[in-house]
């Protein structure tokens, strides 16, 4: 039987100390079940008729996709004035997830916002590179906050990514190899984005790289 504990307004912080601990006991890795609810914020699993209601990222929406049931990694975030339940499509996310709520100035409620406007592998790549700009996009991150996740999360994510092209665990694509290349050669980023697109579209994406790149380099 769980017994009932009883804390004062002073005693709050105490109270938040408390509960982390007794919760991070009985903490829940992942649900398996039923979609009961889905939605791109939020999904409540069903799991032998327990509903349990967790908030998600658009890329767990996406991950997911029309699957009526599944397993979802989890997260119990705890404040002083709320439990919250955060679900990931697979560990690899929740891992960035709680990496980016490390970092001074950065919460939960703005880590899901940046799992949702940039996939795992483009905030990584975008903090590896220091690409404060592209940060900076994510609603509710400004340049300090960007240039804080550039600061204290570049050499651990560098590290964890160091076997693979640009320092980050990515499946590269002819498009993005081909616009890293003509920026290498000193062209703007919009115009190389702009030149690969409309060679893709003549060329196909099933173009050698070294098409795509000369290609592109006419279109300029």
């Amino acid at each position: 039987m769980l017994k009932s504990y009883n804390f004062s307004r002073k005693d709050r912080p105490n109270c938040i100390v408390f509960y982390a601990y007794f919760y991070s006991s009985i903490m829940i890795a992942f649900v398996r079940g039923k979609y009961a609810i889905k939605t791109p914020a939020r999904v409540v699993v069903d799991v032998n008729g327990v509903g349990y209601d967790l908030q998600i990222s658009l890329n767990t929406y996406s991950a997911i996709g029309t699957a009526t049931e599944g397993q979802l990694y989890t997260y119990l975030h705890i404040t002083e004035n709320a439990q919250t339940l955060f679900g990931f499509a697979d560990g690899a996310e929740k891992e960035l997830f709680l990496q980016l709520i490390s970092v001074s100035g950065v919460g939960a409620s703005t880590a899901r916002m940046m799992l949702s406007g940039l996939r795992p592998d483009e905030i990584t790549r975008a903090i590896i590179q220091g690409n404060t700009k592209q940060l900076e996009a994510i609603k509710g991150i400004g340049k300090k906050s960007a240039e804080r996740l550039v600061l204290e999360l570049r050499d651990k994510l560098g590290k964890q990514h160091q076997d693979t092209p640009f320092g980050g665990g990515f499946v590269s694509s002819p498009d993005s190899d081909a616009v890293q290349a003509l920026v290498a050669l000193g062209i703007g980023k919009p115009l190389a984005e702009q030149a690969v697109k409309k060679t893709l579209l003549a060329v196909g994406a099933d173009a050698p790289l070294e098409d795509v790149i000369k290609t592109a380099l006419k279109n300029l």
